[in-house]
């Protein structure tokens, strides 16, 4: 079953200005920071809504120098719906590669394959690994099946370098006008993105984090984590 995409073009993407710690995600479209997470303080909302432009929202994560295709190897994330459902292509991870010719996508879709439809609203799941070798993945614009294990993309385009990956929702036209997804936890090979800064650590707030990047000891080592830029 193909997926019609409204596909939301990195070069078009107006950036807000809420930065993650160290720079590690930005904020674009119809998207904010939201209480509470996955077992973590804060989460990250993205929504597509019919009445609300630009329609679309998402999460630009930063990412090493120096990624290539055959270096991704991990790519996951904690989400759940809070208003519509999964369809038509949304959400999903774009993987941002560089051709030699030009910038294209591999999207790789969040929801119950094949059809990636019938996602529960109000029900934390998690994604599992989104770049295991026999997950199907969209390398279309890369010439490859648009159902296609990752690891025969990572034989066929390995060499080529990944300049972006973001998490994007535009398909609240398709699932009653209203698409928002609640994403945490997001994890890209070794790095696992949050939403928390150190500020999230006090009160008492340290003791919210019972998974990644958590369980901490105490406040000063959860404030320690964030001053390091999640490390």
């Amino acid at each position: 079953m193909a997926i019609a995409l409204a596909v939301v073009l990195i070069g078009s993407i107006s950036v807000l200005a809420k930065h993650g710690a160290a720079g590690s995600y930005d904020l674009f479209g119809d998207s904010a920071i939201v209480s509470p997470g996955f077992n973590s303080p804060a989460a990250a909302q993205f929504r597509s809504d019919t009445s609300i432009p630009p329609n679309y929202g998402g999460v630009d994560f930063a990412i090493p120098a120096g990624l290539t295709v055959a270096d991704l190897d991990t790519l996951s994330a904690d989400y759940k719906f809070t208003a519509g459902s999964c369809g038509v292509g949304s959400p999903r991870f774009q993987v941002n590669v560089d051709t030699g010719s030009g910038v294209k996508n591999i999207f790789v879709y969040i929801g119950p394959p094949p059809n990636y439809v019938g996602c529960p609203m109000n029900v934390w799941t998690n994604t599992g690994n989104l770049a295991a070798p026999a997950n199907l993945v969209d390398a279309t614009q890369l010439g490859g099946a648009f159902y296609m294990p990752y690891a025969s993309v990572q034989t066929l385009y390995g060499s080529y370098p990944v300049v972006g990956i973001q998490v994007v929702n535009d398909s609240g036209y398709a699932v009653g006008g209203t698409q928002t997804t609640v994403i945490d936890n997001v994890k890209i090979n070794n790095t696992t993105v949050t939403f928390e800064n150190a500020d999230s650590c006090k009160k008492d707030g340290w003791q919210q984090f019972t998974a990644a990047p958590g369980p901490f000891k105490n406040q000063g080592q959860c404030v320690s984590y964030f001053a390091k830029g999640g490390q």
